[in-house]
C-alpha cells in the first residue's frame, strides 16, 4: 500500500474554511470546518488540516495532493487591496478602460455610477506604437519611452505594470519587447501583457483582465508561498494545486503567472461537486445551489456539465446589473453569486421595509448567535429563532449558539420597529432571503433558456439545505436533493477536477472562407502549448486530452456562442457539420432560427486537460438491515412552518444513522455536523443509494 495515498480539498470561504481528507484507495474520508481567519487565511487552512489529519490518524507526509480554492483574488479586487498598478497602452487609448462599451447598464438611473477602473487615469500612459488588425506594424514601438517610464514608475513606488497594445492578439511582438525593456531597467516591477493573459479580441475587456491579473499577482504569490511554508512546517511534501474558475486545477507556479484565473475558484468547485453527485444519482440536469455564510452561488448543470462562460464581471456596483462591474474575459463556470448567506445582515430601512443583505457579518464578528461580538441580526440568527438550528449542535456541538441574546436583539431591531412578533420578524428575514435567491436563480436560468420548473435543486453549503426547501417551492422545482456532507461539499469538487488550462486565439473569418491550413496551425499551436504546460506539471503526454471549440455568430452580430469542433484535421468537409451545430445551439438558446446571413468564427479555443481523478467516497452506515426511519429520530423540537400556522413539534433525524431506502414525511429536520436539512410540510423524503436526501416537492403554493 502506498505511503502517499491521501487527497485533500481545502476551500476558504468568507465565513468558514472547509476541508476534506480522502483515502484514494479505500474512499474513507474525514471532514473539517473552522471559522476563516480574515487577516491570514492560510492560518485557518493549517488549523483545520492539522485537526482533520489528526482525527483521521493520517500524517501530513501521507498526503499526495492538496487542492485549494480561495476568495483572495475576488476580495482584493472588490476591496481595492492589490498592488499600485500602471497601464501602458497604444497612444490614444489610455481612457478605453474608463470609456468601456459606451453604454448605460441602467437607462433610467439619473445617478448612474460607472465601475471604477483599478488603474487611475494619472497612471495610464499612451505609448507611441500601433499595430493594425491584421498584425502588421503601422508605427514602431518607442522603446526609449518605455524605458524612461519604467524607471520613473519604479522610483515613484509603482509595483506593477499592465501592457495592453491595440491588436496585440494578432501580433504580440511589441508587448513582449515592452515587457523585456521594463524588466531590464526595473527588474522588481511585475508585468503582465495582454497577449499572454487573454489573447482575444475586444480592447476594453482585454485591458481590464490584464490589469486585474497583475493587480493581484503580488498578493497571490505572497499568500501561496506563505501557505506552502505552513504546509512544509507540518510535514506536507505532496503536490499543491489551485482550482481555477474554469473548473480545472493548476500548479502554484502557473497560478502565480495568471492569478486572475482564481476569481471563482471556490464556487467552481461547488458546481463540479454538484455535477458529479447529480450524475451519480441519475440527474444530468440540475440547478446547483451553494449557500455559505457570506454569499450564495447558483449554477445551471445541463446534460451533465456546468455551463461555461468566457466572460464575467467582478465588483459590480449593482449585483444584478450586467455592465456595472469590471469585465474579466476568461473561461469560468457560469454561475451567479448572490449577496445572501447565513451572515447576511437584516435591517429596517428608511422606508420602514425589511431588507436582507448584501452586507454580511462574515466570520468576524459573525452572527449574533456566535457570541463573537456580532450585534446585527442575520439570516442564521433568524433560523435559530425559527427552530431550524439546534443551539447545542451547531458544527456538531463545537460551537454553542446564544439563543437568548439573539432573541433580544431581533426583538429590538426588527420586530418592534415593524410591529411584528419575534417569530414573524424571524420568518420575514428567512423568507426575504429565500426570495432574493429564488429570483436570482429564476432569472439566471431563464436567461440561459432553461426552465427552473424542470430542474431539480441540488442544495449544499452550510446554509443551502436550510433555505433550499422554500427556494425549490418558489421555483416550482420538482425535487430537492441534499447530499451527505453538504456543509463541505465544495471540497469534493476540488478532488474531482483534472489538471487543465484554457487557450484562445482570435481570428475572425467567415465559415465559407476559412483558410483551413491556418486554422489547423492555430489549433495545433494551442495543443502543443497545453501539452508543454501539463507535461511540466507532471502529466504524461499520452494522458492529455484536448477539447476544441469556436465562438460563432451571424455576420453583423455583436456577440458569439460557443460551438464544439469536430476532432481531427479540419477541412471544407466539416463546414456542414459546423453550420448544423451552430444552428442547433442557437435554437436552444433563443427558441428561434437565425437570420439568413453568413456565419463567422471569431475565436478558436482549446482546453487541454489531464486525466480526471477517480475519487469515490466510502460512506459507512449501520449493518442493521431492520433499522427504520423512525429509529433515526433523535428527538423533537418546536420549528416554524406557516402551513401549520406557526410552531409545530417537529421530528429531528440523525443524518448519520440513515441508510438507503428510508422514507419519511415532512415537516422534519435532518441534522448533520456541518449543515441542517429542512423538509417542509406536504413533502416526502427518501434516502437514495448514494445517501442523498431526495425531497419530492408538494404542489407549488403561496406561503
Amino acid at each position: 500500500m502506498s505511503d502517499h495515498r491521501y487527497r485533500v480539498g481545502a476551500d476558504i470561504g468568507g465565513t468558514f474554511t472547509d476541508l476534506i481528507v480522502v483515502n484514494q484507495e479505500t474512499g474513507a474520508f474525514s471532514i473539517g470546518k473552522v471559522l476563516t481567519t480574515p487577516d491570514d487565511p492560510s492560518e485557518a487552512v493549517e488549523t483545520t488540516l492539522t485537526e482533520t489529519l489528526s482525527r483521521f490518524h493520517v500524517k501530513a507526509n501521507q498526503v499526495e495532493h492538496l487542492i485549494h480554492g480561495t476568495t483572495l483574488v475576488t476580495n482584493a479586487m472588490i476591496e481595492r487591496k492589490g498592488a499600485s498598478t500602471a497601464l501602458l497602452t497604444t497612444a490614444g487609448f489610455r481612457d478605453s478602460i474608463e470609456i468601456g462599451r459606451e453604454t448605460r447598464y441602467d437607462l433610467y438611473d439619473l445617478m448612474l455610477e460607472q465601475p471604477r477602473p483599478l488603474v487611475p487615469r494619472y497612471l495610464r500612459f499612451d505609448i507611441t506604437q500601433r499595430t493594425l488588425v491584421d498584425g502588421t506594424e503601422h508605427q514602431p514601438l518607442d522603446q526609449d519611452q518605455v524605458r524612461r517610464l519604467a524607471v520613473e514608475l519604479s522610483e515613484k513606488g509603482i509595483e506593477a505594470i499592465a501592457v495592453c497594445f491595440l491588436h496585440s492578439f494578432t501580433n504580440p511582438t511589441d508587448e513582449r519587447i515592452a515587457r523585456d525593456l521594463i524588466h531590464s531597467v526595473a527588474p522588481k516591477l511585475r508585468v503582465s501583457i495582454s497577449s499572454e493573459v487573454v489573447p482575444e479580441i475586444r480592447e476594453f475587456e482585454r485591458a481590464s483582465t490584464t490589469i486585474g491579473n497583475v493587480y493581484v499577482q503580488s498578493l497571490v504569490e505572497k499568500y501561496l508561498r506563505q501557505l506552502e511554508r505552513r504546509l512544509e512546517t507540518i510535514g506536507f511534501i505532496g503536490n499543491f494545486y489551485l482550482m481555477h474558475s474554469s473548473g480545472g486545477i493548476a500548479t502554484v507556479d502557473t497560478t502565480v503567472r495568471f492569478p486572475v484565473r482564481l476569481l471563482e475558484s471556490g464556487p467552481a468547485a461547488g458546481a463540479l461537486a454538484a455535477t458529479a453527485y447529480g450524475l451519480a444519482a441519475g440527474f444530468k440536469d440540475l440547478i446547483s445551489f451553494d449557500m455559505g455564510g457570506t454569499t450564495a452561488k447558483i449554477c445551471v448543470i445541463n446534460d451533465g456539465k456546468p455551463l461555461i462562460a468566457h466572460e464575467f464581471e467582478v465588483d459590480r456596483i449593482y449585483r444584478f446589473k450586467k455592465g456595472s462591474g469590471l469585465p474579466i474575459k476568461l473561461p469560468v463556470i457560469e454561475l451567479i453569486e448572490i449577496g445572501t448567506g447565513g451572515g447576511s445582515i437584516a435591517r429596517v430601512d428608511a422606508l420602514g421595509l425589511l431588507k436582507v443583505g448584501p452586507d454580511s457579518a462574515g466570520a468576524d464578528p459573525g452572527p449574533i448567535c456566535y457570541g463573537l461580538g456580532g450585534t446585527e441580526p442575520t439570516v442564521t440568527d433568524a433560523n435559530l429563532i425559527l427552530g431550524y438550528l439546534d443551539p447545542a449542535y451547531f458544527l456538531g456541538g463545537k460551537m454553542k449558539l446564544d439563543l437568548a441574546t439573539t432573541r433580544n436583539t431581533i426583538e429590538q431591531k426588527i420586530a418592534r420597529p415593524l410591529g411584528l412578533s419575534l417569530e414573524e420578524a424571524a420568518w420575514g428575514i428567512h423568507q426575504i432571503a429565500n426570495e432574493n435567491m429564488a429570483n436570482a436563480a429564476r432569472v439566471h436560468s431563464l436567461e440561459r433558456g432553461k426552465d427552473p420548473r424542470r430542474f431539480p435543486l441540488f442544495a449544499f453549503g452550510g446554509g443551502g439545505p436550510v433555505q433550499a426547501y422554500r427556494i425549490a417551492l418558489s421555483l416550482g422545482s420538482p425535487l430537492l436533493l441534499a447530499p451527505l456532507g453538504a456543509g463541505v461539499m465544495s471540497t469534493v469538487g476540488f478532488l474531482s477536477a483534472p489538471l487543465a488550462f484554457d487557450f484562445v486565439r482570435s481570428w475572425t473569418t467567415e465559415i465559407d472562407k476559412i483558410a483551413w491550413k491556418r486554422a489547423n496551425e492555430l489549433l495545433d499551436e494551442m495543443e502543443t502549448e497545453g501539452e508543454s504546460l501539463l507535461s511540466d506539471s507532471g502529466v504524461d503526454k499520452n494522458e492529455i486530452n484536448h477539447r476544441r471549440t469556436v465562438d460563432m455568430r451571424f455576420v453583423g452580430q455583436g456577440h458569439e456562442i460557443p460551438v464544439e469542433l469536430p476532432v481531427g484535421e479540419l477541412s471544407d468537409a466539416q463546414i456542414p457539420e459546423l453550420k448544423s451545430s451552430f444552428e442547433q445551439v442557437y435554437q436552444q438558446l433563443y427558441e428561434r432560427t437565425g437570420p439568413p446571413v453568413n456565419i463567422e468564427i471569431t475565436n478558436w479555443r482549446v482546453v487541454s486537460s489531464g486525466p480526471k481523478p477517480d475519487v469515490s467516497l466510502q460512506i459507512t452506515h449501520t449493518d442493521d438491515s431492520a433499522i427504520l426511519a423512525v429509529d433515526t429520530i433523535k428527538g423533537t423540537r418546536q420549528a416554524y412552518f406557516p402551513e401549520t400556522n406557526g410552531f409545530t413539534e417537529t421530528k429531528i433525524y440523525d443524518r448519520y444513522r440513515m441508510k438507503p431506502g428510508m422514507m419519511f414525511d415532512g415537516p422534519a429536520i435532518v441534522e448533520e455536523r456541518e449543515s441542517t436539512v429542512i423538509v417542509g410540510p406536504g413533502s416526502q423524503c427518501r434516502v437514495d443509494e448514494h445517501f442523498n436526501l431526495l425531497v419530492s416537492m408538494p404542489c407549488v403554493q403561496e406561503t
